[in-house]
């Protein structure tokens, strides 16, 4: 490869840049097709987007159903490419009660760093001392998020000490709306970070919004009755049992950190999903979500579960969801917006409040089938029609492949090729 040919590599349009790559890396004629097909998603939006585009990477796009949420029927859209989770969730939805849900106001908090100031605690007083004025201030910044009934609501600060000597950690409080909040909050981080060097004679460092939003978290509760739970098992195992199985593992999960990131790993499959297809950010989602999962305590799972009075299982779940249905790709993207025509959602709160409902669904159903027919016959189960394509199954071959491999709960390549062999063998 002559990384000459990379140089100004941002200049070139995308099929020059296609065909650098193409050249550089050796690809034939397959390879280069599928860099220059072009989705729903166009080249000329998706250079707009992001850097150095040579072309789009498209993910399966599913719906999950049997969603009650407060009283409404949603069918969710998924984007993931993991098997199992857009069944699980909707079979978790489709056995519950139905969802009850909340949401907080869509406040987040930028934070501004102040170094090189001798005491942090009388640093952090002669800011708030200055509240008021610095409030005010910050309502002239986005006039326009003002004008929507938004804007700063609150300033708080904490001193820090550090091995670098004292800081002063600054948090400005904005009611960012139906907008995730990033390009209002480090506008206004940078606009008012002057006036906090004035005020404590240190130094502004770093003034960006923080995705630990603990003032803008969603919650959603339900109960999955024992004789659902019997019916979902066809009778094979009690409902009691599959109670008890589950609180067995919820258990498991808050004594050891080692299981309740998997827990919540299992959360997050959903939850990603859904971010992804509607355009949001992943990843300062998945942040906030463990950050809070450690929040003033051990690291935790984001649900939790327990019996009512009648012996039915309750789950729960809150955690911070930060998601927007104004700028960013959501705006942009047009699946994005397809997604959020499918869910007919009006406001970021109630996005929220569905995709916390989704989490919770899909934890139950992980936990279910990990607690009583094991992870085989669910996920694997479908798993294995992946493996099977990669040992060069036909659109023929994949199910009866597939199929064998879970009977036998061999699910890998190996298998797969034998049973390929055995297959055609006998054509």
């Amino acid at each position: 490869m002559n990384t000459e040919n990379f140089k100004g590599f941002y200049k070139k349009s995308i099929a020059e840049r296609q065909d650098t790559v193409a050249k550089e890396f050796g690809l034939n004629e397959q390879e280069l097709a599928l860099l220059k097909k072009e989705g729903p998603l166009s080249f000329a939006v998706a250079d707009r987007m992001i850097e150095n585009v040579i072309g789009t990477f498209p993910l399966p796009y599913g719906l999950a159903p049997n969603f009650n949420i407060d009283g409404k029927e949603y069918v969710v859209p998924f984007a993931i490419e993991e098997p199992s989770v857009v069944a699980a969730a909707s079979n978790g939805a489709k056995l519950s009660s139905g969802f009850t849900t909340s949401a907080d106001e869509a406040i987040m908090i930028g934070q501004i760093q102040v170094v090189g100031v001798k005491n942090g605690a009388e640093a952090a007083k002669k800011i708030e001392s200055k509240k008021k004025e610095l409030l005010e201030f910050l309502q002239t910044v986005d006039p326009v998020l003002v004008r929507f009934g938004g804007g700063p609501r609150d300033i708080k600060c904490f001193a820090l000490k550090t091995t670098r000597g004292d800081m002063v950690d600054v948090h400005i409080l904005v009611d960012v709306k139906d907008a995730m909040g990033a390009n209002a909050i480090n506008t206004m981080t940078e606009k008012v970070f002057p006036k906090i060097e004035e005020i404590t004679g240190g130094k502004v460092v770093l003034r960006i919004i923080s995705n630990l939003a603990v003032y803008r978290l969603a919650r959603a509760k339900t109960t999955w009755t024992k004789e659902s739970l019997t019916e979902s098992t066809k009778g094979e195992v009690k409902g009691e049992d599959v109670v008890e199985g589950i609180l067995n593992a919820y258990e498991y999960a808050t004594a050891t950190q080692f299981r309740a990131t998997t827990h919540n790993k299992g959360i997050m499959n959903g939850i990603d999903a859904v971010v992804i297809a509607t355009g949001n950010d992943f990843r300062a989602i998945e942040a906030g979500a463990h950050s809070f999962a450690s929040y003033k305590r051990t690291y935790q799972p984001l649900t939790k579960y327990y019996k009512d009075k009648d012996g039915n299982l309750v789950g729960e779940i809150e955690l911070p969801l930060a998601l927007g249905l104004v700028g960013g790709a959501t705006k942009v993207h047009p699946m994005a917006q397809l997604s959020l025509k499918i869910l007919g959602v009006k406001t970021a709160q109630e996005l929220a409040r569905i995709i916390a409902a989704v989490g919770l669904s899909q934890n139950f159903a992980a936990l279910r089938a990990l607690s009583t027919e094991g992870i085989q016959r669910g996920h694997m189960r479908l798993h294995a029609k992946n493996i099977a394509v990669q040992a060069g199954a036909s659109a023929e071959e994949i199910d009866f492949v597939a199929e064998k491999m879970a009977e036998t709960k061999e699910v890998n390549q190996a298998k797969a090729e034998s049973l390929l062999k055995e297959l055609r063998a006998k054509k």
